[in-house]
């Protein structure tokens, strides 16, 4: 029987997580580092760093540098979390990275008597199949704070923090100052750090962690950022114009906050270019345009008839704040009392997170809520949302808790036309079965 890597990296005994770089060191070092055989630009933040990480992969690839991109969660395929210029790593360069790294692991647990945990070997993979396929660059995103995640084992061409917010509080500190602090664990001596202009607290703690180290640090200037209305990009889609630093562009990602991001990636576009790493212009300009990231701010195609359907990861107060504001610039006008009690919310959460904070952020817009658990450990009942929906929405608002996903997309799209709208949000996790069961739906003419 063929090695299954997926089934090996997805054991249920490896399926937790524990902060801390020993196991992962020791694994690299019986792989011989292959972290270290491909420059890496080391992504960490609160919110928005997958997305810089997708604009920067894209530009570098349309610059023509062979690209490595290694991001978390995966959100339709497993293999999606591993890319080498825009393409998913194959079953077979899956099996053949991983059987290298499985017998390191065993190694790591006979040693150390704890096996590396699934983020660890998902990491070791991706950096195994990077040096194996002779990537020029990759971009590595931060699994879960910066210090103590399983990828602040490379050593980086560049370091950018992307922003941050309260998160994950439990391990990362309940002050914006001690998750900078976590974040700011990926700096390195002398190594250039891009950022964005965060609040005065966590700006604080990175500023001195660079003068600390001796790293130029680059903020982006979101004052230089001028953001258009979405608009049609005459092939039958939407786009986001804007423009940085007096130089146009056009994102095919939705949300409000994307061009901030892109402009974040940008900065790290050209302090890669102060080090010799040539993307041109035009190349950043293709690149933003070519980017695409599902499950952020995502309209889903409709039939003719049906309800405008969006689908979002938003999964922290911050992340549901933005979708706020998204909807209101994107569907109204930029005039959320447009919105006001008409979005029907499909919504799952994980038990970690201030989902109390997340529904005030959408109550407003709500005129009905289904709540469903996605497919976590971590995810909260949802019954145990529902509840929590019903303190927050207005009495009014009906809410009602789904035993599947594929429930909570029918209940809230019933009786549900067009000009309707219907949006999905909470979780990455829940992204890929809403999605699933939308177009399911679409597909029997539901």
């Amino acid at each position: 029987m063929p090695f299954d890597a997926v089934a090996y990296i997805n054991e249920p005994r490896w399926a937790h997580s524990s902060l801390g770089l020993e196991r992962m060191q020791a694994l690299m070092e019986l792989l011989g580092s292959p972290q270290g055989a491909t420059p890496a630009v080391h992504v960490a933040g609160t919110n928005g760093k997958g997305s810089t990480c997708m604009f920067l992969a894209s530009m570098l690839q349309v610059a023509g540098y062979r690209t490595g991109l290694f991001t978390s969660p995966a959100i339709m395929e497993f293999t999606e979390r591993i890319q080498v210029d825009g393409r998913p790593i194959d079953a077979a360069s899956l099996a053949q990275a991983t059987l290298p790294v499985r017998q390191a692991a065993e190694a790591v647990a006979r040693e150390r008597g704890e096996h590396p945990t699934e983020f660890e070997l998902m990491a070791a993979v991706a950096f195994e199949h990077f040096k194996r396929v002779g990537c020029d660059i990759a971009v590595i995103e931060v699994g879960l704070g910066g210090r103590l995640d399983a990828t602040n084992v490379v050593a980086p061409a560049l370091s950018v923090i992307t922003r941050i917010g309260l998160d994950h509080t439990a391990l990362l500190g309940d002050t914006l100052a001690q998750v900078a602090s976590e974040k700011a664990g990926i700096i390195k001596a002398g190594v250039p750090v891009v950022g964005w202009p965060q609040g005065p607290e966590a700006q604080a703690v990175i500023e001195a962690r660079c003068a600390e180290l001796g790293c130029p640090l680059a903020v982006a200037d979101l004052a230089a950022l001028r953001v258009g209305a979405v608009e049609a990009d005459g092939q039958g889609g939407l786009v986001r114009p804007f423009a940085y630093r007096g130089r146009p562009y056009a994102t095919a990602l939705l949300g409000s906050y994307q061009p901030a991001n892109a402009a974040v990636a940008l900065e790290a576009a050209e302090a890669l270019g102060r080090q010799g790493w040539a993307i041109p212009p035009a190349a950043r300009q293709q690149g933003i345009a070519a980017a695409r990231w599902p499950g952020r701010f995502e309209v889903l195609p409709t039939p003719p008839g049906g309800p405008t359907f969006v689908v979002d990861g938003g999964h922290n107060a911050q992340g549901a704040a933005a979708l706020a504001d998204s909807l209101a610039d994107v569907l109204a006008g930029g005039d959320a009392a447009d919105l006001s009690g008409a979005v029907a919310f499909v919504v799952g959460a994980m038990e970690d997170k201030d989902y109390a904070a997340m529904l005030a952020a959408i109550a407003p817009m709500a005129k009905s809520l289904v709540a469903y658990a996605p497919d976590s450990p971590r995810a909260l009942a949802p019954e145990a949302l529902a509840a929590a929906a019903r303190a927050a929405l207005p009495p009014s608002v009906p809410v009602e808790a789904a035993p599947s996903p594929a429930k909570a997309v029918a209940l809230a799209c019933d009786g549900a036309g067009e000009g309707d709208l219907v949006v999905a949000f909470g979780s990455l996790y829940g992204v890929a079965d809403v999605k699933r069961a939308w177009q399911a739906r679409v597909s029997a003419g539901g």
